[in-house]
């Protein structure tokens, strides 16, 4: 049985190394164990959690309260670790004072977020030059040292429910308080039943292109609130579009996105997929969809710039995902790839001198067909996360 306590995982992301260097903003989505680790690696720093309603009104009302405390803290000499704001996004005024402190003390922050949106469409102070931004996404493989594929795809990767008895249960409640709740507290869905048939659709065409008019007729909600209500889940990092590779020469590709949620479990709940078993129906698009997230993660982390998209085109051949220009990856869920599988990276090699040609698999063992390697899944990642496929 899974153990529920004292279970620590080392994340990859460094923030102890981060904040000696510079201030900066840590987003992801609630869950993703931003308080955790910043409390665990940080225990003696000044730390406003602007959940707490106490905390909020009293920085609401007097903003600069911040900056006298921080002040003290200097005064005594006891500012040895960053100051950490979680969930700066629901007070963005404090950022100035932030700013002030940050030019006047020389002291370093962290400002935690589970939403950008606020920030983006409030004209809040981002801090340009004096804060980066990262990201803390759901657990990865090199963060679990005994990690189950078969768990990770069916209930995802978000730390407790990862270790939960009862993730199903768990991941359920997540949705109904998290992915709906939250969002409507944003003031961004004045209706919450349109926006809850609107993400049971958005979950059943995860990973496929993007029509927005098609999903309005399936949820019923006006295709301009479809397209809001997309950018919306972007805004508050529940998902995120990947975007079509356009750099061909001979053949022309789709212009539509595909869609993302930011973890497979939360989006096997929203379209209620369960028991997803090799050889299933839904097995191939929850592999490729757990692919895309682990991509995703180990290119933020890495701080590795290349854009992560795909390849379609309009006659329908298709390359899951495509690193920069320089490593295409398919994702095929079986155990005996064959030609025709390997037929879409053999086109784009056509279009773009490729380094690496890869067909992530569940086959048993590794092996190549001409100059594409067939790997199994857990293969791959460990590959992926050694930094094999960096540039050069």
């Amino acid at each position: 049985m899974l153990q529920l306590v004292m279970t620590v995982f080392d994340r990859f992301f460094n923030p102890v190394e981060e904040s000696e260097k510079r201030s900066f903003f840590l987003f992801g989505p609630r869950q993703t164990g931003k308080t955790f680790l910043l409390n665990r690696l940080f225990p003696k720093a000044p730390y406003y959690n602007l959940l707490l309603s106490d905390v909020f009104f009293q920085l609401s009302q007097r903003p600069m309260r911040i900056r006298e405390e921080i002040l003290a803290h200097r005064a005594r000499g006891t500012l040895n670790q960053p100051i950490i704001i979680d969930e700066v996004q629901k007070l963005p005024l404090l950022l100035d004072e932030v700013q002030y402190l940050i030019d006047s003390a020389a002291v370093h922050f962290i400002l935690t977020g589970s939403s950008a949106r606020k920030l983006k469409r409030g004209g809040a102070n981002l801090l340009a030059g004096r804060a980066r931004t990262h990201f803390l996404f759901p657990l990865v493989t090199k963060e679990i040292s005994d990690f189950d594929l078969n768990r990770a795809l069916n209930y995802g990767t978000l730390p407790s429910i990862y270790l939960s008895e009862e993730p199903w249960e768990d991941l359920a409640a997540y949705c109904g308080t998290y992915l709906q709740e939250e969002i409507q507290s944003e003031g961004a869905v004045r209706r919450i039943e349109n926006f809850s048939r609107f993400l049971e659709t958005a979950a059943l065409s995860n990973g496929e292109l993007l029509n927005f008019e098609n999903v309005a007729g399936d949820c019923a909600v006006p295709p301009r609130t479809v397209r809001e209500y997309f950018y919306i889940l972007e805004d508050t990092l529940v998902g995120t579009m990947l975007r079509p590779f356009r750099r061909t020469r001979k053949r022309k590709s789709v212009s539509s996105a595909k869609f993302y949620f930011f973890d497979v479990g939360v989006g096997n709940v929203l379209a209620k997929k369960r028991n997803v078993v090799p050889k299933s129906e839904s097995y191939g698009k929850v592999l490729e969809h757990f692919v895309f997230t682990e991509l995703r993660a180990y290119l933020s982390y890495a701080n590795d710039e290349r854009e992560l998209s795909f390849f379609r085109t309009t006659s329908g051949q298709e390359v899951d995902f495509i690193i920069g220009d320089d490593v295409a990856v398919e994702v095929k869920a079986s155990d005996n790839v064959n030609f025709r599988d390997l037929r879409s990276l053999q086109l784009l090699q056509d279009e773009m001198p490729l380094r690496h040609k890869i067909v992530v698999s569940t086959e048993r063992a590794p092996r190549r067909v001409g100059d594409i390697e067939i790997l199994p899944v857990l293969t791959f990642l460990k590959r992926l996360w050694a930094g094999e496929y960096t540039v050069g």
